[in-house]
């Protein structure tokens, strides 16, 4: 049980290494193939468009395969796209190369998940949070690796080629520790449909929390240089402090979830995430949005990690396909959280363009407890 344990928080452990190396290389791979801003679009568009489109058939294929062998396969294949993408001679085989990364990417996600759920029943206590947890820990460490690697005049391709090689090695480790999923819980036809639309629901919950989560990412040093005018050394640092509070939240999830239940965390979450960005909307000076950044990335931390499990767990649905459901539509809210802020805040303002993350989240806080009760 604490081999299958630790061999899924390595696996998540490597996918949060994996993808930020990915990330580190964007501009890497900006420069070898002379690409405008919106070639660079169209190729990050391809790795969320593999994943979203091939999302559902994917959740069928880990509930047919069994999460412990799709969660090896997946990683294994991500090793090999993570390999690839710097040995691309071009800008046309890279688009096919990093549509196939968004694809293998989905499928251990999935797969690692739905393993994380199984382990989690089997272990009779919360401990989801903690799997999310080393996928942040992991990026974030791949990215300060990634940075010192590049700063060190290290050759892209083989520092991809490391990361792909440490990947495929925790997969193989980990093929024979992981656990067989337990079967759906057989449910009647009406039970089936009550299942499905709890699910959309939950996807829909989720994608209002990545949306939050992509603008995060994306729109915190903006907010520190143009709203904050912070010095430049503390623009990066909205960033750092929602990325700190996510994997402080994820590591305490568990905890908390325990002590709490899983309904009053999702309450207190969302609110937390809302209180967050309140702070940095009504106060723009550098201490306290960096301290409402923290509090939306720990409000953030456990929203996904929820969702999951209670997707994993409805009446006559396999787990991973309860899973790739919310994912899609979380991965649709990762995509296009940014893209929504940066109309609105084109339109308006970026501080307006927060106030609607804000709504994102009191939605979840307001209508989440209910539908996790619903889902039992």
């Amino acid at each position: 049980m604490l081999s299958a344990r630790i061999a899924t928080m390595l696996l998540f452990f490597a996918s949060g290494a994996s993808y930020a190396t990915w990330g580190v290389h964007i501009p890497t791979i900006k420069a070898k193939f002379g690409l405008t801003e919106a070639s660079l679009s169209l190729a990050m568009f391809a790795i969320a468009g593999g994943a979203i489109v091939t999302m559902k058939p994917l959740g069928r294929w880990v509930a047919h395969a069994g999460s412990a062998r799709a969660s090896v396969l997946g990683a294994l294949g991500f090793a090999v796209c993570t390999a690839a993408i710097l040995a691309m001679p071009s800008f046309v085989l890279l688009l096919p190369a990093l549509l196939l990364f968004g694809i293998t990417n989905a499928a251990y996600d999935v797969a690692m998940n739905a393993q994380a759920a199984t382990v989690e029943t089997h272990h009779g206590q919360p401990i989801m949070s903690s799997f999310h947890g080393m996928f942040s820990l992991g990026g974030m460490i791949g990215a300060a690796v990634g940075g010192a690697l590049i700063a060190a005049g290290i050759d892209p391709w083989a520092h991809c080629a490391g990361m792909a090689a440490i990947t495929a090695a925790v997969a193989l480790w980990s093929r024979t520790r992981l656990l067989p999923d337990h079967p759906a819980e057989p449910a009647s036809a009406g039970k089936r449909g009550q299942s499905n639309r709890l699910l959309l629901i939950l996807g829909v919950l989720a994608f209002f929390g990545l949306v939050g989560e992509g603008a995060m990412y994306d729109w915190t040093a903006i907010y520190m240089q143009d709203v904050v005018f912070a010095t430049p050394y503390w623009v990066g640092w909205g960033y750092a402090a929602f990325s700190g509070g996510m994997a402080a939240g994820r590591f305490a999830g568990d905890v908390l979830r325990a002590r709490l239940g899983t309904e009053r965390l999702l309450a207190a979450s969302g609110w937390m995430g809302v209180i967050g960005i309140a702070l940095a909307i009504a106060w723009p000076a550098t201490a306290p949005a960096l301290a409402g950044f923290a509090l939306m990335g720990l409000g953030a931390a456990n929203l996904v990690p929820i969702f999951f499990v209670a997707a994993s767990r409805l009446p006559g649905v396999a787990p991973a396909e309860g899973i790739a459901a919310v994912a899609r539509l979380a991965y649709v809210g990762l995509l296009l959280g940014p893209v929504i802020i940066g109309g609105i805040a084109h339109a308006s303002s970026l501080r307006i363009a927060l106030a609607v993350v804000a709504a994102s989240v009191a939605l979840i806080a307001i209508a989440g407890p209910r539908q996790l009760r619903r889902a039992g």
